[in-house]
């Protein structure tokens, strides 16, 4: 995404990116401006343009060498408060804004 950026930026054209990327690349990219989606998540009119991740244990019944009980432990600690609050602040002291944003339903919950 970086290289696909910085070549948007020196022919003059237009591209889709993620924000994080974009942000964390901004002062390499003086000719490139955000023309749909807004400077930040608030201003994204267009919730089809939002970039969700998510993560899911793999089936131990249709993949018995799993490892079920690992890929559960990963995924509480992902999804916990604490983690999705590291997830939410990363990247606000130097780009001004989170590259990244929590959603888990715990967070969610918690944070209406």
């Amino acid at each position: 995404m970086g290289e696909t950026l910085l070549t948007s930026n020196e022919m003059g054209a237009y591209t889709l990116s993620d924000r994080g990327t974009y942000l964390s690349m901004k002062d390499k990219l003086p000719n490139l401006i955000v023309v749909v989606g807004g400077n930040n998540i608030q201003e994204n009119k267009d919730k089809g343009l939002l970039n969700p991740y998510g993560v899911m244990a793999v089936n131990p019944d249709k993949f018995p060498a799993a490892k079920y009980d690992l890929a559960m432990q990963f995924i509480g600690w992902l999804t916990s408060l604490e983690t999705q609050k590291v997830i939410g602040n990363y990247g606000l002291d130097k780009y001004g804004q989170s590259l990244f944003y929590p959603s888990s339903a715990e967070w969610k919950k918690n944070n209406p």
